[in-house]
């Protein structure tokens, strides 16, 4: 039997092989990064309590914001990087790492800086409607978040260069290591300390960006990626416009996907409250195992997509996005079962912490599923740079997103809430498609080749 897997991961082209080994390694490592990720809730809460989880689930989201910043820099050297080694350009590989250091180092030193400042005078109690008398923690969990998560997207290049080498499952390694000594810290915490915001604040932040930087300088100092190794003599800024080029539509993209997608704790927070955002994230953390299991599989997918693209193999694509899509469509009776034995799931998980409803799981199982189908499509898509057609399909729903998601959460709380991101991933589900067989079968012309 063993045998039988072993010929089957072993049998296809090069890269279906590479993309066979990443997606088992990946499958390992992920069902660990969901187990610890279930376990750092309960850890996390019990440590603190609901109210505080969905206050930090709310910052670390405004956080987050800062990602979409980097003006698409980290996609366009994605794909940049992916295609100087399909050309067995190593040199050009290097020139794109050393100068993607570069320019986001110099990039997210200066917004360090400014949202430092600005920190200082945000009355962070008046946004997140909690007790005022929280201000002042809250300025210092944000200031601890903002060096570290600067710190991290700068560090973040590495596990990008991997990813972009068809070697995702070594990325995700870092990442769920990580993430198991957050959770041990989080533990020790409970039992040496009393519930902070800031010390939570500095385990969660400081460890996985610690953990890339020593990763990174080993493996950039012997092995295989020693040749790709920042240098300042390497760096060339003439290169930012070819990377910017491509990345410069990924950071619009993100732009729209950050007023469409991220908003949403806030929102939630401000007119539900903060115990509300810690419903709607534990309800995503379930249902979200689902998205996870089918991200092993497209993780690769993107830059294999982009060496295909660049070697012209279509019949390769075809028969690629053929099994991607039925993968897809697998996913919603299981989504559907999730929803029906979830009430049991959350009270085996969080006990009476955490009080939730079969209506929010059936509109976050929706959610999922219009995520899985839009994402399966949008890999595919980046990975070949055609991404102009996207653009403005989020572009529009942007315009509408946050005004929609206020007045509905007043209409249908939760649930309403989650519909409008639903309704974005399922218009770019079907978009992306029409675009992807147009591409897959050489047909793609004006806006759809762009």
């Amino acid at each position: 039997m063993l045998e039988n897997i072993k010929n089957n991961i072993l049998k296809g082209s090069e890269r279906t092989v590479l993309i066979k080994k990443n997606i088992m390694a990946s499958a390992l490592l992920r069902g660990v990064s969901i187990l610890i990720s279930l376990m750092v809730v309960p850890a996390t809460i019990n440590y603190i309590n609901a109210e505080q989880y969905g206050i930090w689930l709310t910052l670390s989201s405004i956080i987050a914001w800062l990602s979409y910043f980097d003006f698409g820099f980290a996609h366009g050297f994605r794909n940049r990087f992916a295609e100087a080694v399909a050309k067995d350009d190593h040199l050009l590989a290097r020139r794109y790492v050393s100068t993607t250091y570069a320019v986001l180092a110099l990039l997210f030193a200066t917004i360090m800086l400014m949202t430092s400042i600005i920190n200082k005078y945000v009355n962070w109690s008046s946004i997140l409607n909690v007790d005022p008398g929280l201000n002042i923690e809250l300025q210092a969990v944000f200031q601890i978040l903002i060096v570290f998560f600067c710190i991290n997207i700068v560090a973040e290049v590495f596990t990008t260069m991997l990813t972009a080498d068809q070697r995702p499952a070594a990325s995700t390694a870092i990442k769920t290591l990580g993430n198991f000594i957050s959770l041990i810290a989080i533990i020790i915490l409970t039992y040496t300390t009393k519930g902070s915001l800031e010390y939570l604040a500095i385990m969660f932040s400081s460890i996985p960006c610690l953990l890339t930087i020593i990763v990174s300088i080993v493996a950039f100092s012997k092995g295989q990626y020693k040749k790709y190794a920042p240098s300042f003599k390497q760096i060339d800024f003439s290169l930012t416009k070819s990377i910017i080029g491509m990345g410069g539509q990924f950071f619009l993209i993100m732009m729209c996907m950050l007023l469409i997608f991220q908003f949403t704790n806030i929102i939630i927070s401000r007119e539900l409250g903060p115990e509300s955002v810690t419903l709607y994230n534990v309800t995503y953390k379930i249902f979200s195992i689902a998205e996870m299991i089918v991200m092993i599989i497209l993780t690769p997918i993107w830059s294999a997509y982009t060496d295909a693209y660049t070697r012209r193999d279509f019949v390769w694509m075809k028969r690629c996005s053929k099994k991607l899509e039925t993968m897809g469509v697998i996913s919603f009776p299981a989504l559907a079962i999730l929803t029906i034995v979830s009430p049991l799931i959350f009270k085996l998980w969080l006990g009476n912490e955490v009080i939730t409803s079969i209506y929010i799981s059936a509109a976050m199982a929706f959610f999922i599923f219009c995520k899985i189908m839009g994402n399966i499509y949008m890999h595919q898509i980046n990975g070949t740079g055609k991404v102009r057609i996207q653009l403005i399909t989020y572009f529009i729903i942007a315009l509408f997103a946050i005004p929609v998601m206020i007045l509905s959460s007043r209409q249908w709380g939760l649930v309403g809430i989650v519909i409008v991101p639903s309704i974005a991933f399922l218009i770019q589900f079907i978009i992306c498609r029409i675009q992807l067989n147009k591409i897959i079968n050489q047909t793609a012309t004006g806006i759809w080749d762009r």
